[in-house]
């Protein structure tokens, strides 16, 4: 008996599409193709893998089995095959990134900018993970970098991190917004009085961190840093933001800094990689992301 990759990866569309015919589809094969995959493996391991139910294909205990079991299989057999080419050249073939939604995309940019004039063919991934969930991608191998993690650095061995800088934010509204109003440094009881947009943490499976303020009153929620500016700056709410990101609007007198009587939580954002990676394009990056850190 042959248990192949390739027909895992079939197992694995079907329960992922739901039919034969959109598995096929995903994989650029024509559905008897699949069909005869899925009919060979049966054979050959003695087990019927799915059923019919309507128009789907349902996986039955025995193909259930399989397939979790096969995932880790394919999950294994694409890691060594990264791992035979970074050893024969030193380079990954590619480079996986989650960046703080506070980051400045600028900074990593430039960074990516300098690693694909080394490496023009390298396949690079970024994600916008917000506050725990920058974390939680580097612990759970989503990525290979976190660029701007912030709060208390995981008690995980095998990883490597160290500051970058301390990225500034400032509580602000729009110009004409109420609470700009307001006797001057704001309180507790004042801010509660207002609408905050926030952002949620990202993080899946881990404890959310939070950060900011915590007004207390309604609240705002939006997906991301830019969302949130666009937000505020339509006077739907208050809230804190990078101090690159606002300041412009600060300048031209859109939007007002608000002192507050509790500074703001201060914390340095850090890069993050897992010890065990040494290839040369994780390096170059790390490398260029510490030479591009803004001055305090």
């Amino acid at each position: 008996m042959k248990l192949n990759l390739d027909a895992l990866l079939v197992l694995d569309a079907i329960e992922r599409k739901g039919s034969f015919a959109a598995a096929a589809a995903s994989l650029n094969r024509v559905p008897s193709a699949v069909s005869y995959s899925v009919q060979k493996l049966e054979q050959d391991l003695g087990a019927t893998l799915f059923r019919k139910e309507g128009r789907r294909a349902v996986l039955t205990h025995a193909g259930r089995l399989l397939v979790d079991e096969g995932r880790q299989l394919l999950v294994a057999a694409e890691k060594l095959a990264l791992d035979t080419q970074q050893a024969a050249t030193g380079w990954e073939p590619r480079l996986r990134i989650a960046r703080d939604h506070s980051i400045d995309d600028h900074l990593l940019n430039q960074a990516l900018q300098r690693l694909y004039a080394e490496r023009p063919d390298i396949a690079v991934s970024v994600s916008e993970e917000v506050l725990g969930g920058t974390w939680e991608a580097l612990l759970e191998d989503r990525v290979d970098l976190a660029v701007g993690a912030v709060d208390e650095v995981p008690s995980r061995r095998g990883l490597r991190h160290e500051p970058w800088f301390t990225n500034p934010f400032v509580f602000c509204a729009r110009a004409d917004h109420p609470i700009c109003a307001e006797p001057r440094p704001l309180g507790r009881e004042t801010i509660a009085r207002y609408r905050l947009v926030v952002i949620n943490d990202s993080s899946r499976n881990q404890p959310a961190i939070s950060r900011g303020i915590a007004g207390g009153g309604a609240t705002l929620v939006v997906s991301g840093m830019r969302q949130k500016l666009q937000a505020q700056l339509a006077g739907l709410g208050v809230g804190t933001l990078p101090r690159y990101l606002v300041q412009p609007h600060l300048d031209s007198g859109e939007m007002c800094m608000l002192p507050l009587a509790e500074a703001l939580p201060s914390a340095p954002c850090h890069l993050a990689w897992r010890s065990a990676n040494r290839g040369r394009a994780l390096a170059l990056v790390v490398e260029q992301l510490r030479s591009l850190a803004p001055a305090p």
